[in-house]
């Protein structure tokens, strides 16, 4: 382990010591209960920890961020410096070689430079961990030193601490928003350049699918057709067929396990809906390959339907079992909140228990069980594993279950796999795709939170 390493352990152990400092000196002023101090003696320790392990915390995500910018830069310098490049020879190349291992695998591709670039990662490592170590120490020190010198019975140590958190929250909340703006501009603007390549009218309008495209001008290969409509009607279609078994048969059983299951039953058939929750999806794709789609394939021929070998209908089917437990899990826990003297209230009136859960208790429970079908739609439309080994990549328009059709995510993933040139038509197209689905999962949101408002019962 580098001298890194040892620093991020170490420091659980600096904020723990200076924990324990802040508070046994906290008790120490309160000489055995005879003075008053403001605040609780775990605030003090509080506050002593966060000025002697933040200020290192800082530090170190810093180094995440610009260490490796500062060991190449070192890198580079100290290669061109040793006067080992031949000629066609880059230090930046090789570099790059060192860090993806190419010097070590291929030792014809090796040179004199190449081992010069190791030994200068060696000893950047070295000397810019050390440094690190000693502003490190010297940070966290110094917190420590300057928290306990201004611990007196006077200090408001809980009203800082409460602030230090606040801002703590604040600061993760402005990150999670300023990671979503820079997602949607990034899409964005490569979304805007895959446009000046090909018109937007048919990509959005166009029925024919087809991203190939040749990557010289003296390469045989199509122009590429880059009509979306397929893919989006794919997604459509294995969406509406996973969310039609997974919607009614989820929001039933969380009905049941709410209202009508007794405690033996729920103690049992809860966890069993939690583990099939966790049942990675490759998993689930599997069983759509080899044994759902045979056997659709199977009765398809028995009845003289048309199916072929990956279809629609058995990836919506095993993503539609996937999801049954996120729509039970999420709708039982929306029915559950629902105050229970509504449901006493009801019954008193004499309601009987199905009026009670039509009419009282949905209403009630109606924002958790829309979040809980908009969860599923999300989990659905982002399914990929499932939709590459079930139903293929065929770009079809069809609204046929039984034929083989593509959704975005597989288009998406299918575009960005490999070596690709980002200036080209064929690999922008993910990032037109993923901000259209973007689009897309908006408006849906959107739309729910009309019905909610809409429909939602209020109660005082």
């Amino acid at each position: 382990m580098d001298v890194i390493g040892w620093l991020w352990l170490g420091l659980p152990l600096l904020a723990g010591a200076a924990y324990w400092l802040g508070q046994r000196q906290a008790l120490a002023l309160t000489d055995g209960g005879r003075v008053e101090i403001h605040s609780l003696p775990q605030h003090y320790g509080q506050l002593v920890l966060v000025w002697a392990a933040l200020p290192p915390l800082l530090i170190l995500f810093a180094w995440l961020v610009i260490g490796s910018t500062l060991v190449d830069a070192y890198t580079v310098a100290a290669v061109e410096s040793s006067g080992l490049l031949t000629e066609g020879q880059s230090a930046s190349a090789i570099v790059v070689d060192v860090h993806t291992g190419m010097a070590e695998i291929d030792g014809a591709d090796a040179s004199p430079a190449h081992g010069a670039a190791q030994a200068a990662i060696a000893r950047a490592r070295g000397m810019f961990g050390i440094a690190l170590a000693a502003l490190v120490a010297v940070a966290g020190g110094a917190g420590l030193a300057y928290a306990r010198r201004r611990i007196t019975p006077e200090l408001r140590a809980r009203n800082q601490v409460e602030r230090i958190l606040t801002a703590g929250l604040m600061a993760c909340s402005i990150v999670a928003i300023v990671t979503t703006i820079g997602i949607v501009l990034s899409l964005f603007f490569e979304a805007i350049r895959f446009f000046e390549l090909t018109s937007p009218i048919e990509f959005f309008f166009g029925t024919e699918w087809s991203p190939q495209t040749a990557m010289r001008s003296d390469q045989v290969g199509s122009s590429g057709r880059f009509g979306a409509v397929p893919v989006f009607a794919g997604t459509l279609l294995i969406t509406s067929i996973a969310m039609s078994i997974a919607i009614p048969v989820g929001l039933m059983s969380a009905i049941y396990l709410a209202f009508y299951a007794g405690s033996a039953t729920r103690i049992w058939v809860k966890p069993v809906l939690e583990i099939i929750a966790g049942i990675p999806t490759v998993v689930w794709g599997s069983f759509a390959a080899l044994t759902l789609g045979p056997k659709i394939r199977g009765f398809g021929e028995v009845v003289g339907l048309d199916v072929a070998s990956e279809s629609a209908l058995a990836a919506g089917i095993a993503m539609g079992v996937m999801i049954i437990p996120f729509v039970s899990s999420l709708s039982d826990d929306a029915l559950n909140a629902v105050p229970r003297s509504l449901r006493e209230g009801s019954l008193a009136m004499g309601a009987t228990d199905s009026e009670t859960i039509r009419r009282v208790i949905l209403p009630a429970a109606l924002p958790g069980i829309v979040g809980a079908f908009l969860l599923a739609i999300s989990r659905a439309v982002g399914e990929t594993m499932i939709v590459v080994m079930a139903a293929g990549l065929a770009a079809n328009l069809t609204a046929n279950p039984f034929a083989a059709v593509t959704t975005v995510t597989v288009q998406i993933v299918t575009l960005l796999v490999g070596d690709q040139e980002f200036d080209s038509a064929k690999t922008l197209a993910a990032f037109a795709l993923g901000l259209t689905l973007f689009f897309v999962t908006l408006g849906l949101n959107l739309v729910a939170l009309t019905v909610v408002r809409r429909y939602r019962e209020q109660y005082e």
